[in-house]
């Protein structure tokens, strides 16, 4: 869920800045069907449903976090999008590190009030992972709604998706001369 505090603070900067809502809608973005698709594959994965993929789930994981580089690597023109690129690929590295899931820090969790599900691809308990810095080892505040545990990867995604609304929202001839 941090992802969609990322979304408010670049459209409160984007709005901050003069720009609008509808601008937008001018930003050529490529293959926004294939992005669509993996973060659908991505929510199915994190719901009970993906407990029936067993051991499967983990490289579905990992392919639907490819097709997300292959979208970023398409759009990386778009100003914020190379922070998105270098979040998106830490967060690879950090899963396929760990056999297609990403290891959640305990004390993150603990900091949530929270308890691991251990599901078979997010948020997944290891006592030792491997790259533990690009794991999930922060914590939201827990009086945030839709308190979460993210990553270093998360941290830059976010930066570069409140940069890119941001950026998006000015007027077209901003964005080329500036």
């Amino acid at each position: 869920m941090f992802i969609l505090y990322a979304v408010v603070a670049g459209l409160v900067v984007g709005f901050l800045l003069g720009g609008r809502l509808g601008n937008i809608a001018e930003t050529r973005f490529r293959w926004g069907w294939l992005a669509i698709l993996a973060l659908a594959i991505q929510v199915v994965l994190f719901s009970p449903v993906a407990s029936g993929l067993g051991e499967a789930s983990r490289w579905v994981y990992v392919g639907s976090t490819l097709l997300v580089v292959a979208v970023v690597l398409g759009n990386v023109r778009i100003p914020g999008l190379p922070i998105v690129l270098l979040g998106a690929l830490s967060n690879l590295a950090a899963i396929v590190a760990n056999g297609g899931s990403m290891p959640a820090s305990a004390g993150a969790l603990a900091q949530l009030g929270g308890e691991i599900h251990n599901g078979p691809t997010n948020s997944v308990l290891v006592e030792r992972p491997a790259l533990e810095p690009l794991t999930d080892i922060f914590a939201m505040p827990a009086w945030l709604p839709l308190a979460n545990i993210f990553s270093i990867g998360d941290v830059l995604i976010g930066v570069g998706v409140a940069i890119a609304i941001a950026a998006a929202m000015r007027p077209r001839r901003e964005r080329s001369s500036g």
